[in-house]
């Protein structure tokens, strides 16, 4: 069995065109559409440190056979996805929660 651990980075550019790298942590589909949930990737060390360790739950949208990433606009939504990630990391990484 290969136990070498292959991280999905992809790049995003941003409105003002920078490029913000992720590793792509999970991905779900409901009926009404497709995320991502996602962790920044740093080069340098103190940005490292310095980071939350948060993941960014996107939305992906389709235009002209395209694909690209939005923030999810509405709490509602937002909720019932990241609560659905949530559980599906801490199954995948073995999470232990604090009691």
């Amino acid at each position: 069995m290969d136990n070498e651990y292959n991280p999905d980075i992809i790049t995003i550019v941003d409105e003002e065109g920078c490029e913000h790298v992720f590793e792509e942590l999970d991905r779900i589909e409901t009926d009404d559409a497709r995320y991502v949930a996602l962790l920044p990737v740093y080069d340098e060390t103190d940005d490292i440190l310095e980071d939350d360790g948060e993941f960014i739950i996107l939305k992906v949208i389709e235009e002209n056979g395209e694909d690209f990433l939005t923030a999810i606009e509405d709490d509602d939504e937002f909720n019932r996805i990241g609560s659905i990630f949530e559980e599906r990391l801490e199954d995948m990484f073995e999470v232990a929660q604090d009691e």
